[in-house]
Parts: C-alpha cells; structure tokens; sequence
C-alpha cells in the first residue's frame, strides 16, 4: 500500500492511515510525504517505510513531487491519496495528475477530495477503480452543493456522486452509506457517535487501501471496510466509553473485529 499523505501542522493524518492500512492485513506500507514531515510520520509508525519528496514554500507536496510518487505507485497494488496534504493550488494540482495517472486502484480522501471540487466527473478519466470516502461536507464540495441538501436525502446525494464520479462512495456518518456507479446501496450498520473524532477517517481510508491491497473487489472492499472500521469503533467504545474515544483506540480493536467475522459479533456462533 502506497498512502499519500501528511503537510505542516497536518503530519500526524498520515500515522492512522499508514496504521489502519497496517491492522488492516498490509504487508507492506509506504508513506510518501512532504520531506518537511517526512521525519515526523517515520517517528509515528516505526512499522511503515516513509519516503520524502519535494515540497514547496509552505512544506507541503510540491508538483515535483509526482515522478518520484507515480514511480512509486507502480511497485504498489493500491495507493491512497488525501489525509492532510492541505489544499494549496499546486498540491491540489499534484493530487489531480496522480490520481488520473495512477496504474493502480485509488482511495481518495480528505484533501485529496477537495482537489475535485465541482468536477467529480474528471474521476472518469482514471483506469483502475476509484474509492472515494467523503463526509458530508467533502461531497457537499465535490458537488457543488450544501451540507444540508446532502444530509435532507443522503441516498440520492451519495448515488448522484457515484454516477457522476463513475466511482464507489462510501459517505461517511451514522449509517454510513456504500454505493457504487449503478446506483446499487449499502447501509452499514456499524459504529457509534464517538467515532467523530480526528483521524478516525484516515483509519478508515488506510483500511480500504489494506483490503483492496489483499486483492478485494473494490466493491466488496469498501462495504468490508466501512463494517470493519465500524465494528473496531463499537468494540473500542465498549472499552474506553464514546467519550473518550480515539483514531488509536479504533486501530487497536481491528484485530478483534477481524475475530468477529470469524467467531460471530462479539465472540458469538459464526
């Protein structure tokens, strides 16, 4: 799994992706990352590898960046793009040209999203699949419309993107919703309220790359994901209260709701 990651006050997004993506079953995570963080992320997880690349002014992922990331890319099975890389017009520039030239299948998220902002139909222009993870207000940007239209009919907005995207969507909130191009739903039934807490998407985002990486159908890795991640964050409520729990709580109880597959919910008869 290559992840994308990381920019100046934002560097710490990188470490749940790359460590969601690690519980999530990877053998292998990259971090390609401004070298302005780069130090940073490699001190968060010791257990991924941490590539630098050229940044610009304000340190974040400079268009310089792109042949040493696509190069990347093709020793990868999967990339994710997006977890705190910020939104100057350069960067967004590199996410764009990335995530079109990538050879392999695409999570996107956070500020990876922000670079389509208006044009989710620029996405029909990538080969390999593409999985994107909006909140409500990301996919409010992507179609150029409010966070409140998008939550008064959160199935047709989430089937609006898919079908303009030619993309899967998983919209993130109570009862995240799974869609694909066809306009086909899932609705997970996993999670809790005190999973809104910062970096609990960028678990999710690592998670989906994780799964994809293992040789998932996009589709299929996505309603996965979005179960999983719920079922760590009902598990990880169980522990600490929904209150105080964090993106590290919900990383640390993937291994047991991987166990819940196999053993039924909450250690019952499969």
């Amino acid at each position: 799994v290559l992840i994308i990651a990381g920019a100046p006050g934002m560097a710490g997004a990188g470490a749940p992706a790359a460590r969601g993506s690690l519980r999530g079953g990877s053998g292998l995570v990259t971090v390609g990352t401004p070298d302005s963080v780069s130090g940073i992320i490699a001190s968060l997880v010791v257990e991924a590898m941490v590539r630098p690349h050229a940044s610009d002014g304000d340190g974040r992922l400079a268009l310089a960046a792109k042949v040493g990331l696509l190069a990347l890319a093709e020793s990868a099975d999967v990339i994710a793009v997006g977890p705190g890389i910020g939104t100057s017009e350069e960067t967004q520039q590199l996410v764009r040209e990335i995530v079109v030239e990538s050879p392999v299948p695409v999570v996107l998220d956070a500020d990876g999203l922000n670079a389509f902002a208006g044009n989710p139909e620029a996405l029909r222009e990538i080969g390999p699949p593409c999985i994107l993870t909006p909140h409500p207000g990301e996919l409010a940007r992507l179609l150029s419309m409010s966070t409140a239209e998008v939550q008064a009919d959160r199935l047709a907005a989430v089937r609006l993107l898919a079908a303009r995207s030619g993309s899967i969507v998983v919209l993130k909130g109570y009862r995240s919703l799974v869609c694909e191009p066809g306009g086909g739903v899932a609705i997970n039934p996993t999670g809790n309220p005190g999973m809104a807490t910062g970096g609990s998407g960028d678990v999710l985002t690592g998670l989906l790359a994780a799964l994809i990486g293992q040789g998932l159908e996009p589709f299929c890795a996505a309603r996965l994901g979005a179960f999983l991640h719920g079922e760590a964050g009902d598990i990880a409520a169980e522990r600490v209260g929904e209150i105080s729990l964090i993106a590290s709580d919900i990383i640390e109880a993937l291994p047991d709701a991987f166990s819940s597959l196999e053993l039924g919910p909450r250690g019952g008869a499969a």
